[in-house]
């Protein structure tokens, strides 16, 4: 893994210095609210992470790129810590996690990739839960990529599915299609049982992918039913 990331934080980016983003961010944020806010939201299989949580013990919460508005919606205010790309776009992501009481970590298991792990690895240890998309920051979408792994196995904590499923959505034209659920959509969280990440060192973590790009696979089938 390369760490070319590292060079992102010599000077902000172009999106801080932004007068548009400033003013049209609390607007968005506002709207956002009043959309969630109409969501008939159903719950499916969350025991397995409020029964770590009653514990106190962290773990890696794993969703597609796609859903990332609606769930950490969902997840507002629990103090998770979010792998967040160092992209413009990234930026901005950030920024309405940080409203909605989150906390990022800067970077991808891609690019930059060692410094990203690390840092999840650290905020784990520490007992914080870590969000991560594993198809991010750039695909191939619902691809399940191994760096979420190596970190969970490092980590020695458990990995925590998360799919979403809406009955009414806008799709963007984007790689990841980004699905925000309409006003009054019916929204779907399924959860997947708490699971450890096989072997002890990164290669036999990253040969693990494809059994956690099938379990993300079948719990979207318990959130789309």
């Amino acid at each position: 893994m390369s760490e070319p990331a590292a060079k992102a934080d010599a000077s902000p980016p172009a999106v801080a210095a932004d007068w548009r983003v400033r003013i049209l961010l609390p607007i968005g944020l506002l709207l956002v609210g009043l959309l969630a806010r109409s969501w008939r939201v159903r719950v499916r299989n969350a025991e397995g992470w409020q029964r770590l949580r009653a514990e106190n013990k962290p773990w890696v919460f794993a969703l597609w790129h796609a859903t990332l508005l609606p769930v950490a919606w969902r997840h507002s205010n629990e103090g998770v810590a979010v792998l967040v790309s160092q992209h413009r776009d990234g930026e901005l992501i950030a920024r309405v996690l940080a409203a909605w009481g989150n906390t990022t970590v800067r970077g991808s298991t891609t690019r930059g990739g060692s410094r990203a792990l690390l840092a999840m690895i650290k905020e784990l240890e520490r007992g914080v839960v870590v969000a991560v998309t594993p198809d991010g920051p750039q695909g191939p979408a619902l691809k399940f990529q191994p760096g979420t792994l190596v970190a969970a196995q490092r980590a020695n904590v458990p990995v925590v599915p998360i799919l979403m499923h809406a009955d009414r959505a806008w799709r963007l034209n984007s790689w990841d299609r980004f699905t925000i659920p309409k006003f009054f959509a019916r929204v779907t969280f399924a959860y997947g049982d708490p699971t450890m990440v096989g072997g002890s060192s990164p290669r036999e973590a990253a040969a693990d992918a494809a059994r956690f790009d099938a379990i993300m696979h079948q719990v979207q089938k318990v959130a789309d039913a």
